[in-house]
């Protein structure tokens, strides 16, 4: 039988199921018959989702005053979100008798943490498609997350176990680098990367690396370039020799990792193009947008020979193993903490049992439970009233609604809020609009096999100058009832990471580079994405035997175009300022603000600790 065809989707909708993709007894469907997890095609901020709220952002207004009052709640929370969720959990522990009301644009909960389901003849597999791990729990996250944690049954030691670290380096799959014909005259794959990652799942001890001098061998570089990225690795030269330490930190602070092996280490556009991509998928930008003083901290070589000593926290972040990951990312997390507010949507108690519980979406809104979830509805309206209530006005199914609560807590996107509600002063509006955040898009491909990989002998691929930045097999976790594909003859997702961004040297500051990628984003289709889904896994495993058509069964695609958080970044903003963050995040009247935004800090960590500090405020405590 033949992959998936275009009749299979219009505009990314999956329309007809192709045999062998009916959804797994495993995952239930709600009797409406909408499933969220098990859909593909076009997910994420599809245009659905947004179109309501970026009509408001072009001046559209809702009249709601006029509205009859249909509804009164304790809390009414903007946003299902982790950060969402967390505050009605926090809320409700505070106040146990607390009717809640959480609104959500989306079609599904858990905002950025997006669980995607599939199956592949008969096999059920069950992806990420947004936050996807519990990042440096020992050294990262706060009291109050970490006991969160714990009272939702996470206990994030048993990822040890579920995590199948030795899986792929056991069968002598390593990390590889392609280089495309585009950017580099030729199409080739070269194995045993021996970078280390940021928070990497691998052991150093078990990549399968190769020396970095046989690996840069295989680049497609003259010789002479291919000296200078070993030399980049290897030599421990001062290349800012006659600085002192806080010199040479103000220097990389603001000059780009791109100018930085350019500049001090002789590479040519070329050359320095085998880097420009790395940077997607943990800084959402390219080289040319992160600062060398970030790149040190992170991993990157050039910077050995310079004396300087990572921060306590980056050294946290690199040591720690990236493993505290559930198979669907957070997206668990943000389940756990629905099946705690609202008990009769899923069966089960425990971080095991989550995965696989069967999640009654036509349960999330129901009229005689003290915590209602709404889906599909976009808030237009949140304004503070004289009589000690927070009006809320949403638009749902084409239809205005207005409720009213005592509290509210605010956890959708911060740069919204000022244009719905008019309560926000100038200077709270200035720190809120400074939150751009980066657009992003995770893909899940659920493929037959994964024989290609082994015999390409890769579990990853860099892919610097290409579409998709880095494109592998999934992280390998088993919990609960649910296995991960061991063998390679079992049915597999692979993701893929697309990070839109502008041409290096572009010149304009993060900010606008993020918008300006923003719309590129939006200019494109789900038939944008497969074609550059077939090319690029065509291109880099079809000599491992892939064939796209025979193998290819799925796709979801992911599109977010408000991902990451903003983070400070020393090349364009000043000296980092807290007071930002304190004024964005500022109480108004009866209105908290939540969100990793507030923060400007892009983990779910972050997300709940905002969540803890708005719910205080809205209580008095």
């Amino acid at each position: 039988m033949t992959g998936i065809t275009r009749r299979d989707f219009l505009d990314g909708v999956a329309l007809a199921v192709a045999a062998g993709m009916t959804p797994a007894k495993l995952f239930a469907q709600a009797k409406t018959g909408v499933y969220p997890p098990g859909l593909t095609g076009w997910r994420g901020g599809t245009p659905a989702a947004y179109e309501i709220a970026h009509g408001v952002r072009d001046g559209k207004r809702y009249a709601i005053g006029k509205l009859p009052v249909e509804e009164t709640y304790d809390l009414v929370v903007v946003g299902a979100g982790i950060s969402g969720l967390a505050a009605a959990y926090f809320y409700r522990a505070q106040h146990p008798k607390a009717r809640v009301l959480i609104l959500e644009n989306h079609d599904e909960f858990g905002g950025h943490a997006r669980r995607n389901e599939f199956n592949v003849d008969g096999r059920p597999l069950i992806g990420y498609g947004g936050s996807e791990a519990i990042q440096s729990p020992a050294h990262e996250w706060s009291e109050e997350a970490l006991g969160l944690l714990g009272q939702l049954g996470v206990h994030v030691e048993e990822f040890e176990k579920a995590f199948h670290r030795d899986l792929y380096p056991a069968l002598g799959l390593s990390r590889g680098v392609f280089f495309s014909r585009q950017a580099f005259g030729a199409d080739k794959l070269v194995t045993g990367d021996p970078m280390r990652m940021v928070a990497d799942d691998i052991p150093a001890e078990r990549m399968n690396a190769r020396s970095v001098g046989a690996f840069v061998a295989d680049y497609p570089l003259d010789a002479a370039q291919k000296a200078k990225i070993v030399a980049l690795f290897t030599e421990k030269r001062d290349v800012l020799a006659g600085k002192t330490t806080e010199q040479k930190e103000e220097l990389l602070a603001k000059t780009s990792y791109r100018d930085f092996i350019k500049n001090y280490w002789g590479l040519d556009d070329t050359a320095a193009n085998t880097f420009q991509g790395r940077s997607n998928d943990f800084f959402a930008i390219g080289i040319d947008g992160v600062p060398a003083y970030d790149a040190f901290e992170t991993g990157y070589p050039g910077f050995q020979g310079l004396g300087l000593e990572h921060s306590e926290e980056s050294a946290a972040e690199m040591d720690d193993p990236y493993i505290y990951h559930f198979p669907d990312g957070n997206a668990s997390i943000a389940r756990l903490l629905v099946r705690r507010l609202i008990p009769g949507v899923a069966p089960g108690n425990s971080m095991h049992d989550v995965v696989t519980a069967r999640f009654d979406y036509d349960r999330l809104d129901a009229a005689n439970s003290p915590v209602r979830l709404r889906l599909n509805s976009t808030v237009v309206s949140l304004r503070n009233r004289d009589y000690g209530k927070a009006d809320v006005g949403y638009m749902r199914d084409g239809k205005l609604h207005r409720v009213q609560a005592g509290q509210a807590i605010y956890a959708g996107y911060g740069m919204m809020l000022p244009y719905i509600c008019g309560d926000v002063g100038a200077e709270q509006k200035a720190a809120l609009a400074a939150g751009v955040k980066a657009p992003l898009v995770y893909v899940n491909v659920a493929v037959r096999n994964w024989f290609p990989w082994v015999n390409r002998g890769v579990h990853e691929i860099t892919n610097p100058m290409g579409f998709f930045s880095r494109v592998k097999l999934d992280y390998p976790v088993s919990l609960g009832d649910y296995q991960f594909p061991i063998k390679p003859d079992q049915p597999m997702l692979l993701h893929l990471v697309h990070v839109p961004t502008l041409p290096p040297g572009a010149g304009v500051d993060q900010r606008t580079a993020w918008r300006g990628a923003r719309n590129l984003l939006y200019s494109m289709t789900f038939d944008d994405f497969e074609h550059r889904i077939r090319d690029e896994l065509n291109r880099m495993l079809r000599p491992g035997g892939f064939d796209v058509d025979y193998d290819i069964r799925a796709i979801t695609v992911n599109r977010w175009g408000h991902g990451y958080a903003y983070g400070f970044n020393s090349m364009f903003d000043e000296e980092h300022d807290p007071e930002i963050n304190v004024i964005a995040q500022k109480r108004i009247g009866r209105i908290g603000i939540a969100g990793s935004d507030a923060a400007w800090s892009a983990y779910a960590h972050s997300a709940m600790d905002e969540a803890h500090r708005a719910v205080g405020e809205i209580s008095g405590k």
